[in-house]
């Protein structure tokens, strides 16, 4: 029989590979990565933040992660910076300063390893409701901007002049990844959400003869990948976070081999 504890990891990490899985398309696309590691550093300054203030810690990282993705939109208009260096500057000075704020909450116990790298076997039915309540949001959030977003991907020139709201879609795409790091971070860790977002996305991409088919695929990819993890982390008790990624980079080695092997057919 399943313990308890380890159908709430399953219903969670399950529920986050399919919510990051099409977001990880568009990612991938887009080029992306570098936005989403500085979402995923800044998120502990979002946990400091809860903290000191006293409220729920998700809610902490979602405020952090909207007020990056903000400040990079900013910034992006003004033209003031690089978007590189932007990304590189907020994405170590949130991770240092939520390190710092860490080391000054006295009184208080925090597993530092479990907000870096995860611990999905300790996930309560109050996380849970976070995850599947912010992942609807998110996969709601994502049907209705899907065909302007896939438009401004494949040439932006092109779908401005065909009169589709570019700022407000790249907003309304840059917060629902923060929201997904936000819902991801007690399952893999903040230093590992950007692993869910792109790994499975990338493991289909030469196996998907569509946008739809890419993002369907990638959501299964990353279930296995959480289920296979998972099973591994108790079979030879390793770190379950790591033990997800290490299983989606096994699926993405193979994609790869049967992408190549079809190439080579062709």
């Amino acid at each position: 029989m399943i313990d308890d504890f380890l159908i709430r990891a399953l219903a969670a990490g399950v529920g986050v590979a399919v919510v990051a899985a099409p977001l990880g398309c568009f990612v991938v696309w887009r080029r992306m990565a570098y936005f989403g590691a500085t979402l995923a550093h800044s998120a502990l300054l979002g946990v400091a933040l809860g903290l000191v203030l006293g409220f729920d810690l998700l809610l902490g990282v979602a405020v952090s992660s909207v007020a990056v993705t903000l400040i990079v939109v900013l910034f992006q208009r003004q033209r003031l910076i690089g978007s590189d260096t932007l990304l590189g500057i907020l994405a170590h000075s949130g991770l240092a300063v939520g390190l710092v704020a860490l080391s000054f909450l006295r009184g208080v116990r925090v597993d530092l390893m479990a907000y870096l790298f995860g611990d999905v076997l300790a996930v309560t039915m109050g996380d849970i409701a976070w995850i599947y309540g912010g992942g609807a949001l998110v996969l709601a959030t994502l049907v209705l901007i899907w065909r302007p977003l896939l438009a401004l991907t494949i040439h932006e020139e092109l779908a401005r002049a065909e009169g589709v709201p570019v700022l407000r879609v790249q907003i309304a795409f840059m917060l629902t990844l923060a929201v997904t790091v936000a819902i991801a971070m007690k399952v893999v860790g903040v230093l590992l959400i950007i692993s869910l977002l792109i790994i499975p996305a990338a493991a289909v991409r030469g196996l998907s003869r569509t946008p739809e088919q890419m993002a369907i695929l990638g959501a299964v990819v990353g279930a296995l990948s959480v289920v296979g993890g998972l099973f591994a982390s108790l079979q030879w008790d390793t770190p379950s976070g790591p033990s997800i990624v290490v299983m989606a980079t096994v699926i993405f080695t193979l994609g790869l081999a049967v992408g190549a092997m079809r190439q080579a057919r062709a």
